[in-house]
């Protein structure tokens, strides 16, 4: 680098860095984003193809999750980057809508980058863009539609579609909905991280069903423990079940029978208070996050009482949160506040060929904060699918419930913007009204992914959505590629909001960049 000509040149960087400026900047930029976005198209919509993604380690997994996909890709290039955070902030925010948002984002920039051609001034496309986002955030709520039981069932089955869960879409949608419906009666709020996920690793995904409880995998340590418990308390202990080892070595020097006799008898008296203490809460299962004493089990297992040792936290909080309990430090301090209760308690017995641990089921819980999906299916990839597209219908029906409003799919909301927007543009007297309508021709990607995806001319297709919706119908394309009135898809507004403003604001940021300075040389 140099301060000025004929004059010795100042090196600030390595000799190896190269330094990029100008509209080349962009150029690289949208490219990459470019790429990006096709990778992800042929996944959108009812019709969507999928991926095959074959991991470093050999394994294979096969998905059109949008937010799978990309969490999946190594990506080296720094657009790419910035496309994977806009990814995941969408996932994190929505847990659905991120293909939307990655092609959103992807045809924003392409359309920048024909302005950027003719001479158009990257601060007048961002001013052109971040008006439009305004209007269109805005125009939202004139095409929202309340919340109905009918509209929340169809938001359960939108963010299914496609993925692996639709092989049995009326069932599982309707789980998804009465598991929300019941943990929002006995918790502030509706949301996905009040249900807990079980691969049952039997049947077939349509064996799926709720457990108005937990369940979990772990050995039952006796095989003459009591099965099928009804209506009764549970004890859940985050220690040990044991006497207390000492934290400093310390030698006993017994010098008679006697002496013996009464240090075991010492020991015997402390295990039978534990016991007497956890007979008297009248509990029939107790959870325990540590070990168990062997004197102990068996003399619970003697008064019928199941002992369960060594779960993991997240167990433990699970099972708490259902029978409404609390994890007790120590049995002998329990009180009968700290009780949860469940309506049955089974336990189901794997052969020696199968899986190490037993299924258990705390299950008919009577206000259980959370509550269990139990998937059925081999537990593989299909299964690992399902259970994604149940997530992502959990957390987008949750946000319909908190919302109380919803927004129709197959890109009806998209091209209601796209008019919206070039309605607004007419009294917009500079440049940015150019802007604005590379905007409104962005919004028009998604109809015309859902149209080509279904093997439909996509340009036919949205020139007929522009003169729909300028007569004021809000349709979109149906999963035959065909305008209609989607009345059975919808989503949550904050979904189709959040990622607008996202994909916006993520191209406003790369179309900021002047200078790529690489220390790489690349």
């Amino acid at each position: 680098m140099s301060d000025g000509a004929g004059k010795p040149p100042v090196v600030i960087v390595k000799e190896q860095t190269n330094v990029t400026s100008g509209t080349d900047v962009q150029e690289k930029l949208i490219s990459a984003s470019e790429v990006f976005a096709n990778l992800l198209k042929p996944t959108f919509g009812p019709r969507g193809l999928d991926k095959m993604m074959y991991k470093t380690d050999g394994n294979t997994a096969v998905t059109n999750d949008g937010a799978k996909i990309v969490s999946e890709l190594l990506v080296k290039h720094p657009a790419a980057k910035m496309l994977v955070s806009m990814c995941q902030s969408q996932e994190e925010a929505c847990g659905d809508g991120v293909t939307t948002t990655m092609l959103l984002c992807g045809a924003l920039l392409q359309e920048s980058q024909t302005l950027l051609r003719k001479g158009l001034h990257p601060l007048t496309i961002i001013g052109g863009y971040r008006k439009s986002m305004y209007s269109a955030t805005s125009m939202l709520d004139n095409i929202a539609t309340p919340l109905s039981d009918e509209k929340l069932n169809s938001v359960a089955e939108t963010a299914m579609i496609g993925k692996g869960a639709e092989a049995s879409l009326e069932l599982l949608s309707g789980i998804v909905v009465n598991t929300l419906k019941t943990t929002s009666e006995n918790t502030d709020y509706p949301a996905a991280e009040h249900v807990s996920m079980f691969k049952s690793g039997k049947g077939s995904l349509s064996d799926s069903r709720v457990i108005n409880g937990v369940a979990l995998r772990r050995r039952i340590p006796l095989d003459g423990l009591p099965n099928d418990i009804r209506d009764s308390k549970i004890a859940i202990i985050g220690g040990d079940l044991k006497i207390r080892s000492m934290t400093r070595d310390a030698q006993i020097k017994i010098a008679t029978p006697e002496q013996l006799d009464s240090f075991v008898d010492a020991e015997r008296r402390r295990k039978d208070q534990i016991v007497d203490a956890i007979l008297s809460t009248e509990a029939s299962v107790v959870l325990c996050g540590g070990e168990v004493d062997k004197d102990i089990l068996h003399a619970l297992a003697d008064s019928e009482v199941v002992v369960i040792s060594e779960l993991d936290e997240r167990d433990l909080r699970n099972a708490s949160e259902a029978t409404s309990s609390n994890i007790i430090d120590s049995i002998l301090d329990a009180s009968p506040e700290d009780l949860g209760s469940f309506g049955s308690f089974a336990w189901e017995r794997n052969e020696s060929t199968d899986m190490v641990e037993d299924i258990i089921r705390i299950d008919d819980c009577p206000s259980p904060a959370l509550v269990t999906i139990e998937v059925g299916g081999d537990g593989k990839e299909a299964t690992e699918e399902a259970i994604r597209g149940i997530y992502d219908s959990l957390r987008a029906t949750s946000l319909a419930m908190s919302e109380e409003a919803v927004l129709p799919g197959g890109g009806a909301a998209h091209s209601m913007i796209a008019h919206h927007v070039r309605t607004q543009m007419e009294s917009e007297p500079g440049r940015e009204r150019i802007a604005m309508e590379a905007f409104a021709r962005a919004m028009e990607t998604i109809p015309a992914v859902l149209a080509e995806n279904s093997g439909q001319n996509p340009l036919d297709k949205v020139l007929n959505l522009r003169s729909e919706a300028r007569n004021g119908n809000c349709v979109g394309i149906n999963k035959d590629g065909d305008i209609s009135s989607v009345g059975g898809v919808w989503h949550p507004k904050s979904v189709i909001s959040d990622s607008l403003e996202t994909a916006t604001e993520t191209a406003i940021s790369m179309l900021r960049i002047d200078q790529v300075v690489s220390a790489r040389g690349d």
